[in-house]
């Protein structure tokens, strides 16, 4: 029996395991039946929670989910997606602004053959074109007041970029954001340190992206085996090549982690799920699957519960806090790439 957990103080219950979409469409499982068939048996497993988002195979993967959701099964999903990334070449056509949410809301709901989304989440923050938070807080909210979407939420935001949401809605009457979507693993444990706190402070609800660390806690990644190939490794080889140190560090705690699953009766996927669900300001994991048996290796995971033998062991392997690699905290402020935002001009 799945037990459901509230999202954030919204009320409302979703499971702690929650069926991301952007493996369903071209970049992944482009058989839309066999796609269908996926979310199909996931709803039928316990899952409730559906998250997607309008860059995913560029709308292919929200297209893919309004089928599956169609012929009454939308009423009982907590269904999420997500706006900001860059579809076409209209130089509006991205971003956070209100021009844009206007009109892409409209496209999701299209596409996804609801009327409404339950969970409307900014899915980068915007430093290059710095829009105004309350400009982005205000066109959300007037979706709110119309119906069209039930909550706000955020991706991947910094600790001070959450707080300033939260101020933001507080001292303009705005709608507050409910939720926030950042990457978490056994090798990328960055948003310990603040985003975590920050979120529990808040009461927002804490939906963690690449549980599986993109692939690298899944058990196929074992030290002196074969590198396995894989279309993700294709598209991001810098991730993957273990010859650079971050890898090469991942791979070693991957493998290390591999034996202590091994040691505590587990897969290292459940390992690594119940791992994030253990957190207390997690509300749910997001997994990604490309196949059915991907998804059939990952349910039940939510029912592992992790001894503090093995937390602890978990600890020594990677420390509280620290990401093995950089690349993994999904968003990089504009401050750290852009030379001219940290120098004086000449």
């Amino acid at each position: 029996m799945t037990e459901y957990r509230n999202l954030g103080r919204t009320g409302v219950r979703v499971s702690p395991l929650a069926l991301g979409t952007m493996m369903f469409g071209a970049r992944g499982n482009a058989d839309h039946d066999d796609s269908v068939r996926i979310i199909h048996h996931a709803l039928d497993s316990g899952i409730n929670f559906v998250d997607t988002a309008d860059v995913y195979s560029q709308g292919e993967s929200e297209t893919i989910v309004g089928k599956a959701l169609a012929g009454g099964r939308r009423d009982d999903v907590v269904l999420a997606t997500k706006f900001h990334g860059r579809l076409g070449d209209d130089p509006n056509a991205f971003g956070n602004s209100r021009r844009w949410i206007i009109r892409e809301v409209e496209n999701s709901l299209r596409r996804l053959g609801t009327d409404w989304i339950d969970l409307y989440q900014v899915h980068r923050p915007e430093p290059d074109t710095d829009t105004d938070f309350d400009e982005t807080l205000g066109a959300l909210s007037d979706l709110v007041h119309q119906g069209k979407i039930r909550y706000i939420g955020t991706s991947t935001f910094e600790p001070s970029a959450i707080v300033e949401g939260q101020w933001t809605a507080e001292r303009r009457g705005r709608e507050r954001v409910v939720a926030e979507q950042p990457p978490y693993s056994l090798l990328a444990r960055g948003i310990e340190r603040e985003v975590l706190p920050v979120a529990q402070r808040y009461g927002l609800g804490v939906l963690s992206w690449s549980p599986l660390a993109g692939g690298w806690l899944t058990g196929r990644y074992r030290k002196g085996a074969e590198q396995p190939a894989s279309s993700r490794a294709e598209r991001q080889a810098a991730r993957f090549d273990i010859t650079a140190p971050e890898n090469a560090a991942k791979l070693a705690a991957a493998d290390a982690l591999a034996v202590l699953a091994e040691e505590a009766g587990l897969t290292l996927v459940q390992l690594a799920l119940a791992f994030v669900l253990e957190h207390p300001a997690v509300t749910s994991a997001i997994i990604g699957p490309r196949t059915f048996a991907q998804l059939e290796s990952q349910l039940g995971s939510d029912k592992v519960r992790l001894s503090r033998d093995v937390l602890d062991r978990i600890d020594e392997i990677v420390p509280p806090g620290v990401n093995l690699s950089a690349r993994d905290a999904g968003y990089t402020p504009a401050v750290l790439t852009d030379t001219s935002l940290r120098r004086r001009s000449a």
